[in-house]
């Protein structure tokens, strides 16, 4: 089907393929439906997430994978216990406060990560790009506070806000 819609519209965009200008990045924001995952991206994505899955069976420690983070980087996480890992980091980083970023910016974040994230570099699943983009396409846009943040990246308490509804959490 991808290809299909690539071959049909010149201006549909693989997202974690194609090269993402500021100008492509304003205009697939305020039009989702150009964009799409091709299975060559789709592919890269699967690889890594089976690295992740093949770490966890071998049960090697890894930080951020299977580890605490931070000071708490020497506390091992049980396999059983990953996935409430990850729902912790991010509503322990959801600490944004104040008026929400516009929904044109919060559209520009959502879509320049799962551009991002299309690449295959980060152990994502699949099917949370599926549904960052079905989001996205659906103008189901997260409440993104304009201030906050955790650490010196700055850029995790407004992530967390981010992507909490993709877990049935947040604002939108």
């Amino acid at each position: 089907m991808s290809e299909t819609i690539a071959s049909i519209r010149k201006d549909c965009f693989q997202l974690g393929m194609d090269q993402l200008t500021a100008s492509r990045s304003i205009h697939l924001s305020k039009h989702p439906s150009y964009s799409y995952l091709s299975p060559k991206s789709l592919a890269q994505v699967a690889n890594a997430r089976r690295c992740i899955e093949n770490i966890l069976a071998s049960e090697h420690v890894v930080y951020g994978v299977n580890t605490g983070f931070g000071s708490l980087c020497n506390q091992i996480i049980s396999s059983g216990q990953v996935n409430k890992l990850q729902t912790n980091i991010l509503k322990s980083h959801s600490v944004g406060l104040g008026r929400p970023v516009s929904q044109c910016t919060a559209k520009l974040m959502l879509l320049l990560k799962i551009h991002s994230l299309a690449r295959g570099n980060s152990g994502v699943r699949p099917e949370t790009l599926h549904r960052i983009l079905w989001h996205l396409k659906n103008d189901i846009i997260p409440l993104v506070p304009r201030q906050g943040s955790v650490g010196a990246s700055g850029d995790l308490a407004p992530l967390a806000h981010l992507f909490l509804p993709l877990i049935g959490l947040g604002y939108v």
